[in-house]
């Protein structure tokens, strides 16, 4: 069987419930977010399970599905978050599947660990880390990004503020790779109607706000017409796009009057070519 690694010469296949783990120190209460590459050999339904021991919370680990490869190279990076109770812990990702080949497994290639810092609302922002610029660590020839999990699948997510509310996995790019409409880093929705990005933010009853955001594609050759809706609270409001596949974006805005102390900011695909 011949294998492609992605960078360097070497990777790690795990095979029937095999792990590989690592002690690392850690600063207690602080939040982490960890970043692999990985790839399926010849199993559909591959599954990684990542997780930090030791840990005070009950069933704190992301079950991390790699059965759905958006690359074509074969290889995706992935990204988990954890919150670390202890000062020293063992990071592991394990294959828990049994398969008939032994010669299947998923492929494991470049691991990083990454501090977080919590971004602050600020008076021109109430949205946390609305410039995404805060995330998951990206290896610098990686040219895919970084699939984020849904929340379902990891409880502190990797990137700090926001939620992945969807059931499929959000992708975390960089403007080394990709076109990105502001800063160095942006969200693609890769899973069409099934991604959706959240986050709860203070508001004031009676008082309007504006929220304000662009759409575009990323520069990967992706064409088609496209649709994103933004909800603040029950207000709504959908920004069409057509992409050339070439980079660009457009700005949509939604003003809303807040009828809540905590108003629920969404952002979905609702309609993909």
């Amino acid at each position: 069987m011949l294998l492609v690694v992605p960078e360097g010469a070497y990777a790690v296949r795990l095979g029937n419930e095999a792990y590989i783990k690592q002690k690392v120190k850690l600063n207690k209460g602080s939040f982490y977010s960890i970043t692999f590459s990985a790839a399926r050999t010849c199993a559909q339904e591959e599954k990684l399970n990542v997780s930090v021991v030791p840990t005070s919370e009950k069933k704190d680990y992301g079950i991390i599905p790699i059965q759905t490869m958006y690359g074509s190279n074969g290889w995706e990076s992935f990204a988990c978050g954890f919150r670390a109770d202890y000062p020293e812990g063992e990071i592991v990702i394990h294959n828990s599947g049994v398969e008939e080949d032994p010669a299947c497994g998923p492929l494991i290639d470049s691991v990083a660990l990454k501090v977080l810092n919590p971004p602050r609302r600020t008076r021109a922002n109430l949205l946390k880390n609305g410039n995404f610029e805060e995330g998951p660590y990206v290896f610098p020839n990686a040219s895919w990004g970084v699939l984020i999990p849904p929340h379902i699948e990891d409880a502190h997510g990797p990137l700090p503020g926001w939620i992945v509310e969807s059931l499929k996995a959000v992708k975390y790019i960089d403007s080394k790779h990709f076109t990105v409409p502001e800063g160095t880093r942006a969200i693609e929705l890769v899973a069409g109607k099934e991604s959706a990005l959240a986050q709860v933010v203070f508001t004031t009853i009676g008082r309007v706000y504006d929220l304000t955001f662009a759409v575009g594609d990323a520069n990967n050759a992706c064409e088609g017409s496209m649709t994103v809706e933004a909800f603040a609270g029950r207000d709504t409001v959908q920004v069409p796009y057509q992409s050339k596949g070439k980079g660009g974006f457009v700005r949509g805005k939604l003003r809303f009057k807040a009828v809540t102390a905590r108003t629920r900011i969404s952002i979905v695909v609702t309609c993909a070519a």
